[in-house]
């Protein structure tokens, strides 16, 4: 697979009748023009439509019989549901989608990419951490253990942000780390681990200073004391874990509730104050890639730029996670392929394999995973979106694996194997470590996240133009010649790097656009 465009009408003019191929072998090809092309529009060369054809979706290049291969990045997508005339739209209904790749006789390790040379000399201004973790911003978390106490925090968090972080300006907010776990749940199922080591990972997050406050209510299944080892919950200087259980005989009313979540914010706030940035390598980030409303332009710019990007980084010693279990699901052999040995190859394969059985427990399959949005966007199928989702990637060998809810060990080009759900898979990526969001997006999303700067790309220029004050990033230059995929995937490399010092603020910062974090629970709920 390549993410080259070889369309050789990229040249013409931004509104000349132009598409793009992904692959000299493909068959189809996908309508740049923003609204779309009628019938009758004839191509630089000589190629004419047929049917009225939207942007972004897919163009006949030659006469396909019924059952023939339906060929985009090198790869059959689907077979022909019937005879498709050359110039013809290839709407959904058309593509029959091929079985998942069987997950033996695949590839391992096979992929041996020339070493490139280390990036060096690229750095960002951090708060280093005391294990060694570099946070990219500055702070307060308060843990919940139960959704009980969500509406007591979510107080309490007004008056901290009103009355206690005034006091403590290198501080720069504080985030509720509210889920709905916690009870009513099979807590000692065998994957009830999930969700509690995802909760547990988050809130040692390098952005809050790998240290947690915790709000319980009490009576919850998820007691404090297994949320966090006694050794991970830090203690006061009165002796006292920084723990607040509404639920003790002290509380007498709402009130005394919130003045001991704001007394032990504020001793939290007064150690946070003294954290300085400093200059850190680039190799400190820990770099989360995903997309969502995904349309056909994410494979073709947002996600080769990212993963033009990905590389650099991995170049300058970073750690990068990529995820989406059933957007990589149908292009498993490229990566076992890509994996550093056959440790990593066939982790990754019992990650698809774990995933598949889930997913048969629910009666679906990965053909659940496309949006209504997706479709519009112009893509047939979970094949071809997956064809998009893997570019993020970039071309570095894969040298770890993650399962959900782990937290990252090690440098370079992680697979960290999460759900597709835009929410979960953010949830999942900042219990890796993630210091640094990358978000890339077709139809648009508002997408935010509040413990770290999320980047939003944009894959058309249509969306970068409307959404103007919510994309970060144009990779639709790519798409419409005003730029290539590197010199997309150095910007965003660069924009990351002055988001990590705080020099910029991204979007959804500026906005304070922030999702909800999503648990993964795979376990029982009672």
């Amino acid at each position: 697979m390549t993410t080259e465009i070889t369309a050789s009408t990229l040249s013409a003019s931004a509104a000349s009748p132009r598409y793009i191929m992904m692959n000299d072998t493909d068959n189809v090809a996908i309508v740049v023009n923003d609204g779309g092309l009628p019938a009758g529009t004839v191509f630089a060369d000589g190629l004419t439509l047929i049917d009225r054809v939207p942007q972004g979706h897919k163009i006949a290049l030659r006469d396909l019989a019924k059952g023939d291969a339906i060929m985009r990045y090198d790869v059959a997508i689907g077979y022909a549901a019937r005879d498709i005339a050359k110039g013809s739209w290839i709407e959904e209904s058309l593509v029959v989608m091929p079985p998942a790749r069987e997950l033996d006789n695949l590839p391992i390790a096979t992929r041996k990419p020339a070493p490139q040379p280390p990036l060096e000399g690229y750095t960002f201004e951090g708060y280093r951490n005391a294990d060694g973790s570099v946070g990219t911003r500055n702070l307060l978390a308060i843990t919940t253990t139960v959704q009980c106490v969500a509406g007591v925090v979510e107080h309490a968090v007004k008056r901290i942000r009103a009355e206690l972080l005034p006091k403590y300006p290198n501080v720069e907010d504080v985030v509720a780390l509210e889920h709905t776990y916690g009870c009513g749940v099979a807590i000692d199922a065998p994957n009830a681990g999930i969700p509690i080591r995802t909760l547990r990972n988050i809130s040692l997050n390098p952005n809050f200073g790998g240290q947690a406050m915790v709000v319980s209510l009490g009576c919850e299944k998820l007691q404090p004391n297994r949320l966090l080892p006694e050794n991970m919950i830090p203690i006061h200087k009165t002796g006292e874990p920084y723990v607040v259980c509404l639920q003790d005989a002290e509380h007498v009313g709402f009130n005394s509730m919130i003045d001991s979540i704001l007394a032990m914010a504020e001793a939290r706030l007064v150690e946070l104050d003294k954290r300085r940035r400093e200059t850190c390598p680039a190799a400190d980030l820990v770099v989360g890639v995903q997309c969502g409303g995904s349309d056909a332009f994410s494979g073709v710019t947002a996600n080769p730029a990212v993963g033009f990007a990905t590389d650099l980084l991995v170049r300058a010693g970073a750690s990068v996670m990529f995820s989406e279990v059933t957007e990589v699901r149908d292009g498993i052999d490229q990566l076992t392929s890509r994996a550093v040995n056959e440790e990593v190859a066939q982790a990754m394969i019992r990650e698809m394999d774990w995933y598949d059985r889930y997913l048969q427990q629910g009666g679906v399959d990965r053909s659940a995973n496309t949006t209504p949005g997706n479709k519009k966007g112009g893509l047939a199928n979970i094949v071809e979106k997956a064809m998009g989702s893997i570019v993020k990637s970039g071309s570095s060998p894969i040298s770890g694996v993650l399962s959900p809810g782990d937290k990252l060990q090690q440098k370079g080009l992680i697979y960290a194997a999460t759900p597709a759900s835009d929410f979960i898979c953010g949830t999942l990526q900042l219990a890796a470590g993630m210091n640094l969001h990358i978000f890339t997006t077709g139809r648009g999303t508002p997408y935010g996240l509040a413990a770290v700067p999320v980047i939003k790309v944009a894959t058309r220029n249509d969306l970068a133009r409307r959404w103007h004050d919510l994309m970060d990033v144009n990779a639709g230059r790519i798409a419409s010649g005003e730029a290539t995929i590197e010199d997309v995937g150095w910007e965003l490399f660069q924009l990351m790097l002055d988001v990590a010092s705080g020099k910029k603020r991204t979007w959804a910062e500026q906005w304070k656009l922030h999702n909800a974090l999503t648990l993964f629970n795979p376990a029982p709920v009672t």
